[in-house]
């Protein structure tokens, strides 16, 4: 995969499982990888583990999904934060306009909801984002992945196995 990379957006407060687990997974299959946040520099998980966001979301060009083949969204508190970005909404829109894959564990599927992208989508996520895919025209389902065209969603850690298979095999790997 020379030259293939994948765009994982975070910020403090991710959970630190859904952050490294498929990043390390990624990076086995031979993908670079950027971490994009609101700031450059060091990003601490809610376990304490830190991770160096080498680009600011907002010094983002357009057509992102030219440059990558996949977005990441983990979960914690970060998407809870990064929802509130414009520049971080208009990335999942461009991903999904050019149906890239979008991969969303625990409460990254909250970046999606704001940015208008899941209704009549099956989708899931942690337990207490599930009224929220409702409220946005999305079907929850309470499985360990769903898979819904590009996308692959994921509830918590525990589900790591089966989201990261499914991611890869998005891309084709």
């Amino acid at each position: 995969m020379p030259n293939q990379r994948v765009l994982i957006i975070s910020a403090d407060g991710f959970e630190d499982l859904e952050l490294f687990c498929p990043m390390y997974r990624l990076l086995e299959a031979g993908y670079g990888i950027d971490i994009a946040s609101l700031k450059k520099g060091k990003l601490t998980g809610k376990n304490g583990y830190t991770i160096e966001a080498n680009i600011i979301v907002d010094e983002l060009s357009n057509n992102l999904s030219k440059s990558y083949e996949l977005l990441l969204l983990p979960g914690g508190k970060a998407p809870a934060t990064l929802r509130q970005n414009e520049t971080v909404l208009n990335i999942a829109r461009d991903f999904d306009q050019a149906g890239k894959p979008i991969a969303a564990i625990c409460h990254g599927p909250q970046i999606l909801i704001t940015a208008g992208l899941l209704k009549g989508k099956r989708a899931t996520s942690y337990s207490s984002v599930a009224k929220e895919l409702d409220e946005a025209g999305a079907h929850y389902e309470d499985k360990e992945v769903i898979v819904d065209r590009q996308y692959v969603f994921s509830r918590t850690p525990k589900d790591l196995p089966a989201f990261n298979r499914e991611m890869i095999d998005q891309l084709g790997c």
